[in-house]
């Protein structure tokens, strides 16, 4: 098993590095925003699968020809509690390095759900205090603040877009509901998941190079998804005009002294894996792709894309699981 050890730690270090560095600097993602976050799910989950699978696999070696074969009698020594001589210390090492690892990303993953339900259990009793029913707009809610602030608090069936009677008063009708339309994209496509997974990948190893990009990314993307909803009801440059006054209002309101923080604000939670904390490049990328449309990538791209994806998760899968493959 030592070749598969030897191959999935190369594939480790390939999704580490070279892979999401080349793909954060692609042009293409703009022009297939779905397909460029697909891709980037595939790395992190294939990328996390061969560091703990090189590791797994090496450990276990001294013990059969193959991963089943092997777990199947090292849970025999575990069992019957004999000697652990057979494994020699840097195959011993490796194993508890998988499984530290294991259980690390475990718990950071279930460490940043319960931070991200506390913060937004705090900020919905926040809402319920300062802010107001839309008339108008249904599962909608006004928070007085002078500036244009918009933003979505997922919860399920208790999921509310918040608006500032500053954004409203600022945007013309066309311009709130391309906002509107915008912010709800994010709950109806669940965003928010997509975001904690990434979150939780970059606080657990935060020194991997792929856990930085891939958030950066996916913060990125997932605004392009929920701008393409808003499109389809809104004119590029009425959207355009909505996405400055919003991300003005956003600088302004992450401004703000600790003095007035009482304020329910987006940047509450889109700091903690809520909604996207978007940066200055991805916000011009944004609008970039609204004032210079390009033409989405075509069929056969796009299912390149999505293949190479599939095979990415196929790839470890394989040489973890495939009897006597690469003994």
């Amino acid at each position: 098993m030592l070749l598969t050890a030897y191959l999935l730690a190369l594939l480790a270090v390939l999704l580490a590095w070279p892979v999401p560095v080349a793909l954060s600097r692609a042009r293409w993602t703009s022009r297939s925003p779905f397909a460029a976050m697909v891709l980037w799910q595939s790395i992190a989950l294939a990328g996390g699968l061969s560091m703990i699978g090189a590791m797994l696999v090496y450990g276990l070696e001294p013990l059969g020809d193959n991963l089943v074969h092997a777990v199947r009698r090292a849970a025999g020594i575990v069992a019957g509690n004999r000697s652990s001589a057979e494994l020699p210390f840097w195959h011993f090492f490796a194993l508890c390095a998988a499984a530290l690892l294991g259980t690390h990303l475990v718990f950071t993953l279930g460490l940043t759900y319960a931070r991200i339900t506390t913060q937004r259990r705090r900020h919905r009793e926040l809402l319920g205090v300062l802010s107001s029913p839309s008339g108008a707009m249904e599962r909608t809610l006004v928070i007085s603040h002078p500036a244009p602030v918009a933003y979505c608090l997922p919860g399920g069936s208790r999921s509310v877009t918040v608006l500032s009677d500053g954004l409203m008063e600022v945007l013309t009708p066309e311009e709130l509901a391309a906002v509107v339309d915008h912010e709800r994209a994010h709950l109806t496509q669940r965003h928010h998941l997509l975001l904690w997974a990434f979150e939780a990948w970059r606080q657990a190893l935060p020194w991997l190079p792929t856990t930085r990009l891939s958030r950066q990314a996916v913060s990125s993307l997932v605004e392009m998804l929920a701008d393409d909803v808003a499109r389809r009801t809104s004119q590029d440059e009425v959207l355009v005009r909505a996405i400055a006054l919003v991300a003005l209002g956003r600088s302004e309101t992450d401004q703000q002294e600790e003095g007035t923080a009482a304020t329910p604000s987006a940047a509450d939670d889109r700091s903690e894996g809520g909604m996207p904390d978007e940066g200055e490049a991805s916000l011009a990328s944004r609008v970039s792709r609204l004032l210079s449309p390009r033409p989405p990538l075509g069929a056969g791209a796009r299912t390149a894309v999505l293949a190479a994806s599939a095979l990415l998760l196929a790839v470890p899968t394989v040489l973890l699981l495939a009897p006597g493959l690469a003994g």
